[in-house]
C-alpha cells in the first residue's frame, strides 16, 4: 500500500492497482481487482479506514480490474449518513456499494461469463460522469476506443490524482484490444487528454509535486512520464503508418522492428503481450484506416 496523498492510497498486488480515496461520506474505490485478491483487498482497505466502501469505479472491462467487484460491493453500502430515517424498511439495493462503469463494460462482462457476477449498477455512454464525495469533484471519463472501447479515467479533482487504468501500463508497450473496440489512434487521444489533464511542477521541476497519475500496473507517473510514454507510442504508430502506406505486409513489418529503440525498456519476447503482439495490433488497427 502506498499512501499517494492524505486522503487517497494505492494498493498494488490486487491484479491491477487499485485507487482508493477516504473521508466522512466513506470509501470509493477505483478498481476492485482480481477475483482471487478481492478478500486481501477488502482487508487491506478496512486496515486503511472502518468506514464502508460506497463506490467502485472500473477503469475497463478486464478481469483483473472488475474480478473483485461483487466482493468489494457487498462489504459495503450506500447508506450514506443522514439518508436513512430510523426504523425504516431495509433498502436491498443500497444495502451493497455501487459499482459504476462505461456501458461497454456492463457489455463485455455479460458476454465474457456464463453467469457473470460483480456487474455494474451504474453505466454511462457519455463523455463524463460528476460524483461529490469526501469534500471532492470526481470526474469519471470516457475514453472511446483506447485499451477497449469502455475506458475511463477517474480524476479526483481536490487530491489531483488521476486513475487512468489500462491505457498505461509502465512495464511495457500498451494493450489495445481491437475485438473490444481498442485502437492505436484512440489509445494516443486518451493520452493526449490525460497529458491535458494532468499539471507538471513548474516552474520548480526539481520537486516531487504536480498531478499523479495512478496507471493500471507499474508505478505512478507524472504528466512529464504521460507525456513520453505518448510520445513513444506516437513514434512507433507513425513508423507503422510508414510501412503500411508502402505496402509492407505484417510479416515486413514486424521484420522492420518499429519498437526500435523502446523494446528494452518496454518490450518482451514471452508472455502474453509481446512485443511482436503489440506490433501486430498497431498494422491491425492501422490497416482498417486504408480505403
Amino acid at each position: 500500500m502506498l499512501d499517494v496523498r492524505p486522503n487517497f492510497f494505492m494498493i498494488a498486488g490486487a491484479g491491477g492497482n487499485v485507487g482508493v480515496q477516504v473521508g466522512e461520506d466513506g470509501v470509493v474505490v477505483v478498481d476492485a481487482g482480481s477475483a482471487a485478491s478481492a478478500a486481501a483487498l477488502v482487508a487491506a482497505i478496512k486496515r486503511i479506514t472502518p468506514q464502508p466502501i460506497r463506490y467502485v469505479i472500473d477503469t475497463g472491462p478486464d478481469a483483473d480490474h472488475v474480478g473483485g467487484n461483487d466482493v468489494l460491493s457487498r462489504a459495503g453500502n450506500q447508506f450514506f449518513p443522514g439518508t436513512r430515517a430510523a426504523g425504516a424498511r431495509p433498502d436491498v439495493l443500497r444495502s451493497v456499494a455501487s459499482i459504476l462503469a462505461a456501458e461497454g463494460v456492463l457489455r463485455h462482462m455479460t458476454v465474457s461469463a456464463d453467469a457473470p457476477v460483480g456487474l455494474p449498477t451504474e453505466s454511462f455512454h457519455y463523455a463524463k460522469k460528476f460524483l461529490y464525495l469526501n469534500g471532492e469533484a470526481i470526474e469519471v471519463l470516457h475514453q472511446p476506443a483506447a485499451h477497449t472501447d469502455s475506458d475511463v479515467f477517474a480524476f479526483f479533482r481536490r487530491s489531483d490524482v488521476v486513475v487512468a487504468g489500462d491505457v498505461i501500463d509502465t512495464r511495457r508497450f500498451p494493450v489495445i484490444d481491437i475485438e473490444r473496440g481498442g485502437s492505436i489512434d484512440g489509445e494516443i487521444a486518451a493520452l493526449n487528454r490525460l497529458s491535458e489533464l494532468a499539471v507538471a511542477s513548474v516552474p520548480i521541476v526539481s520537486r516531487e509535486a504536480g498531478t499523479i497519475v495512478i496507471p493500471g500496473h507499474g508505478r505512478l507517473y507524472d504528466q512529464f512520464d504521460v507525456i513520453e510514454y505518448r510520445d513513444m507510442i506516437t513514434i512507433i504508430r507513425d513508423r507503422v503508418r510508414e510501412l503500411v502506406k508502402a505496402g509492407r505486409s505484417l510479416e515486413q513489418v514486424k521484420a522492420a522492428r518499429p519498437a526500435h529503440g523502446y523494446e528494452a525498456r518496454y518490450g518482451n519476447d514471452g508472455g502474453d503481450w509481446t512485443t511482436d503482439k503489440f506490433v501486430e495490433t498497431v498494422y491491425r488497427s492501422l490497416a482498417k484506416e486504408r480505403p
